[in-house]
């Protein structure tokens, strides 16, 4: 049974060598190559949302080869609010680290 009061937010929203028909949902400058769940879970909590759950061993289904990640985040607002606000705090911390 669908649960309407949750949503699941993917790596591969993020991942900026992915094409948009693969998969990314944000535009490039909003992107950072190859994600990882740490970045993802952080970024979703200094977003001010606190994933309930996460798992890495699952694979994105536009991409059954290659194991992918997700979060499960309470849905407080649209999903594409919550994506939009989860790669901006994602691409700054990316380059923070990387200065």
């Amino acid at each position: 049974m669908k649960d309407y009061e949750h949503v699941v937010i993917w790596l591969d929203y993020f991942n900026k060598t992915l094409p948009k028909k693969m998969g990314r949902r944000v535009s490039r400058e909003k992107s950072i190559f190859d994600p990882s769940l740490k970045e993802l879970v952080d970024a979703a909590k200094a977003a001010g949302f606190e994933p309930t759950e996460t798992n890495e061993q699952v694979r994105f289904p536009r991409r059954p080869y290659v194991r992918s990640g997700y979060i499960v985040l309470a849905k407080v607002q649209p999903k594409a609010k919550i994506i939009s606000a989860i790669s901006d705090k994602i691409v700054s911390r990316r380059a923070k680290q990387t200065k």
